[in-house]
């Protein structure tokens, strides 16, 4: 390609629009890269006229390729107007920056192979760095280093739990797991969205997923990394069923939260409070989920797949036997001491929980029963996937499962829906001033907003590996070029990814530890125009109401059912790119 000469050459320095409230034009891309064979976009606000760009080779004037900006679009989530450098036609390799006339010099990124690699162990990891119960060594955690937290060996029953076997103030022990957020307490109904989703991730990937390593503790040599972290979980959650009668306690939890301490030096009692029915169907489905996958592990890991399996069947029974029984804790708090203060995830809707529990138990062990429940709720409009709302994680079983009796109408139905969801996500992107599905509907911006950029992309994924349309493959990568800095803000938004990335995340050990980094590989929750954390923003507009603050929960929080789908989500665009 020939070589053009920009009309001023910037030196590559740190953007100086870097902390301003009111920022000049900005470059906006994906600060990890891009791939050789697709699409090249970088989104610049504030620029008065269509100028030239150039991309020029990082460390030189090496002018590499040259264009024009877009016309101006005004962005419908703020008062930004946004111009397109679109630089597709790009196939060299290397390291480069973008330059224009008006504009700081773009952040650094790369074009070529594997260019998500990096954020793809790391957020991995990032669980390993969320794990309770023990410590995290050195040779494996770096830096980042610390004693063992929460051994939950000495957990009490709850008032609002106590059943005959096991009084109100009797001890039971619920070690492991992960901390469930920036927080050090421990969710059932959280794990469930999150399991479910790493789940899928190894169902759909699997071969990339056999050969990923991250470096983290193993618990055998067959299995894979992604395996080792989930069952590190899964085991916290058989830990929380009741083995008398199947139903799961809620969570297990302090009775408030503790303060901005390492988890070492958190001593408060812990409580597992009363079962509901979410949580047990969320039980249901994950160990279901988890049977048929750890049955190809039987000499690795003796009796879980059985294990797995006769749990969830027995928390279905518990489900059929209270079909709704809601975690209030409002409710319970006026009844039961001592009140417990820590987040709720109460839901009342139990309709998507049915459906996913159902699905995974049919594929895993096809029964009458759990076929008549999916077919009660097949046709209901499931949304995008939250700890509130899961149905659609049932969808994507049900759509990957090779097994004859659920191939047919079933399979069509779901299919139709899907790729009706997909289609009208795509169309919607293409008037959204970033040019991604993410932003494109009014509700994408609400507290975990990030997570709505993931899950996105994880419909969307689907989509592509039902069709294999090119399309769908387009708007994940879109998806997840916004979470690395294609975006209002300028934040690639993983901890320890890109060159511009959240320091200060609403994360205990991050606050804690006294290191400057945070722990890496941790997916703050993104732009939330709520700021319930009463904080202080610069900007409150939805797409740019964020700030990089560990007062900012509401926008800077982490949390693993926000880190969920961002596994899955970089994991499977570096699966595919291969």
């Amino acid at each position: 390609m020939m070589k053009y000469k920009p009309v001023l050459f910037l030196l590559l320095s740190a953007p100086q629009w870097l902390g301003a409230q009111t920022p000049a034009a900005r470059i906006m891309l994906d600060q990890e890269g891009f791939y050789s064979a697709e699409s090249k976009i970088a989104v610049v606000t504030g620029a008065e006229n269509s100028v030239p760009f150039y991309v020029i080779r990082e460390g030189g004037t090496d002018t590499v390729y040259r264009g024009t900006l877009s016309d101006r679009r005004k962005s419908s989530n703020s008062s930004l107007y946004t111009r397109v450098a679109d630089f597709s036609a790009l196939r060299k390799t290397g390291r480069f920056f973008i330059s224009a006339a008006g504009c700081d010099p773009s952040w650094p990124f790369r074009i070529g192979r594997a260019v998500h690699r990096e954020a793809a162990i790391a957020s991995l990891k990032a669980f390993y760095f969320l794990r309770a119960s023990m410590p995290l060594e050195e040779k494996y955690a770096g830096k980042w280093a610390r004693p063992e937290g929460h051994p939950d060996t000495l957990v009490f029953i709850h008032p609002s739990a106590a059943s005959p076997g096991r009084k109100a103030g009797s001890v039971i022990s619920t070690p492991g797991g992960w901390y469930d957020a920036g927080d050090y307490n421990k969710y059932v109904v959280n794990s469930g969205i999150s399991m479910g989703t790493l789940l899928s991730a190894y169902e759909d990937f699997r071969p990339y997923f056999d050969t990923l390593r991250t470096h983290i503790p193993s618990i055998g040599k067959q299995v894979p990394d992604l395996l080792n972290e989930i069952i590190y979980n899964l085991r916290w959650m058989l830990s929380m069923q009741d083995p008398a009668d199947g139903g799961v306690y809620h969570k297990c939890t302090n009775a408030a939260f503790d303060a901005m301490i390492m988890p070492d030096a958190a001593g408060k009692p812990r409580y597992v409070v009363e079962k509901g029915t979410a949580a047990t169907l969320d039980f249901a489905a994950v160990t279901a989920q988890a049977a048929r996958i750890l049955a190809a592990y039987k000499k690795a890991l003796p009796g879980l797949s059985d294990s797995c399996l006769r749990a969830a069947e027995k928390a279905w029974g518990w489900g059929l036997q209270h079909p709704d029984r809601v975690y209030d804790q409002n409710a319970l708090n006026k009844l039961y001491e001592p009140p417990i203060t820590t987040g709720a995830y109460g839901d009342r809707k139990f309709s998507d929980e049915w459906f996913w529990a159902a699905a995974e138990l049919y594929i895993s062990s096809p029964k009458d029963a759990y076929l008549k429940v999916i077919t009660a709720h097949q046709d209901e409009n499931f949304p995008l996937p939250s700890w509130s709302q899961t149905g659609l994680l049932g969808y994507y079983s049900l759509l990957r499962s090779k097994k004859k009796n659920i191939a047919g109408a079933l399979q069509d139905s779901l299919k139709t829906r899907l790729l009706r969801m997909a289609d009208e996500m795509l169309k919607a992107g293409e008037s959204n001033a970033f040019l991604t599905v993410m932003g494109s509907r009014p509700r994408d911006f609400v507290w975990g907003s990030n997570a709505n950029a993931a899950n996105e992309a994880i419909l969307l994924i689907n989509a592509y590996l039902l069709t294999h349309h090119r399309k769908y493959l387009a708007g994940a990568i879109g998806n997840l070029e916004y979470i690395c800095g294609r975006n209002a803000t300028g934040y690639c938004f993983i901890t320890g990814i890109g060159s511009h990335s959240p320091m200060h995340p609403h994360h205990r050990p991050s606050v804690a530890d006294g290191i400057a980094d945070p722990v890496p590989g941790l997916m703050a929750g993104g732009p939330n125009p709520g700021e319930q954390d009463h904080c202080q923003y610069a900007f409150h507009e939805p797409e740019t109401a964020y700030v990089d603050s560990d007062c900012a929960y509401a926008s800077n929080e982490i949390a693993i059912n926000w880190n969920a789908p961002l596994v899955y989500l970089v994991n499977a665009v570096e699966a595919l790119e291969r």
